[in-house]
């Protein structure tokens, strides 16, 4: 068996200032909802470029809290995309609202902006979110964002896999009237367990997340209404103070890295899923993704090699079982079941080696060329 490329090499619980961090937070005897918290609250906003940043659980969480925070309830309508992870549209579905899902557009796989446009234009639509898919703004963002103003519907940017990454010159999870951040370990900024955020400029919303996460409590023990138990803890955030500043460098890299993926990459019968050239956003580079008609045999072509890969994702949520739409089926979102069949996931992390990434490119070209692995 060759020597393993792993799809991700989390680096977080080997870092120094991270396990300082962790032991000053074991030693304080503060646990949850302290000093640390506040102070990662503080330096992410700056990071966001936005006024407030609420802690929470999970970036699950945090998709739920705000659609809360910005109205939606039962029975409400919350458009977002037909390709994205499953907790997305779990968020929506525990803020009591039915996900109604778009279509995605080439070459980037993120919301079809004019099917937006139109399922927003035809009304019912309570609030819109839009996922900046592998670290990216969706193509057509721009228009998106002023069709759902025109319209009085409120943005919640699904920004889980996007710490970093910007657009127009400004942040991705700036624009919208909030936006969700995920700290699962696999992510940009990664926290050692689960951890999330809302972010927002608007000072009302975010008192309105933070009584969210404390059950609707406006004071101890008294629950003014609905609610959640979703807290972000003290060593997570101290875990993420840690890393925070890395972030800018780690982003730096993998963008060098994908740019010379897709340079050792070229000339073969397989996409890059990304933003095409001269788009005015800057990718976080969170997942490196290829598409091909013949995944299933690359990938298992590479396994061979001794290369991880995974899928993300290999079936549209509109046709998984727990979010179909009655009378809503394949034909119904083409692009996103012809990219779940074709993507694959090359590993692309801050720590991928020089070695790693010839192993990745040759054993992909020897596939291409004569269908064996490279020796």
């Amino acid at each position: 068996m060759a020597s393993q490329v792993p799809f991700v090499r989390l680096a977080a619980g080997r870092e120094p200032a991270v396990r300082l961090a962790v032991t000053r937070v074991l030693d304080s005897g503060r646990f949850v909802l302290g000093p640390e918290v506040e102070a990662f609250e503080a330096s992410f906003a700056v990071a966001a470029g936005v006024r407030h940043v609420v802690g929470v659980a999970s970036g699950t969480d945090a998709i739920t809290l705000s659609l809360a925070a910005v109205g939606v309830g039962p029975g409400d309508r919350v458009l977002t995309t037909a390709l994205s992870a499953g907790y997305t549209a779990v968020g929506i579905r525990r803020a009591g609202a039915t996900p109604v899902f778009c279509d995605v557009d080439r070459p980037a796989l993120g919301i079809s902006p004019a099917g937006a446009a139109a399922k927003i234009a035809a009304g019912g639509i309570r609030a819109v979110v839009p996922v900046h898919l592998y670290g990216a703004a969706p193509a057509g963002f721009a228009e998106l964002l002023r069709v759902a103003a025109d319209h009085g519907v409120p943005v919640v940017e699904d920004a889980c896999q996007a710490h970093g990454g910007r657009f127009g010159g400004k942040p991705l999870g700036s624009f919208g009237a909030a936006a969700a951040f995920s700290f699962y370990p696999t992510k940009n900024l990664g926290a050692v367990g689960d951890g999330g955020a809302v972010a927002t400029d608007d000072a009302d919303l975010a008192a309105r997340v933070r009584r969210l996460r404390l059950g609707g409590q406006v004071r101890r023990h008294l629950h003014a209404g609905r609610g959640w138990n979703s807290r972000l803890d003290e060593i997570q955030a101290a875990a993420l103070s840690a890393r925070l500043p890395r972030l800018d460098d780690e982003n730096r890299t993998r963008r060098q890295l994908a740019r010379r993926m897709r340079e050792r990459l070229a000339g073969l019968p397989l996409e890059v899923v990304a933003p095409p050239p001269g788009r005015t956003g800057e990718s976080a580079c969170h997942v490196f993704v290829v598409s091909t008609p013949r995944r299933d045999a690359l990938r298992e072509s590479l396994a061979l090699a001794g290369v991880e890969t995974l899928i993300h994702y290999p079936v549209p949520l509109p046709l998984q079982p727990a979010f179909r739409t009655p009378g809503a089926g394949p034909e119904s979102f083409p692009e996103a079941v012809r990219a779940s069949a074709r993507i694959l996931s090359l590993p692309l992390h801050p720590g991928l080696e020089e070695a790693e990434m010839d192993r990745i490119v040759g054993a992909t070209r020897a596939f291409f060329r004569d269908g064996r692995v490279a020796e």
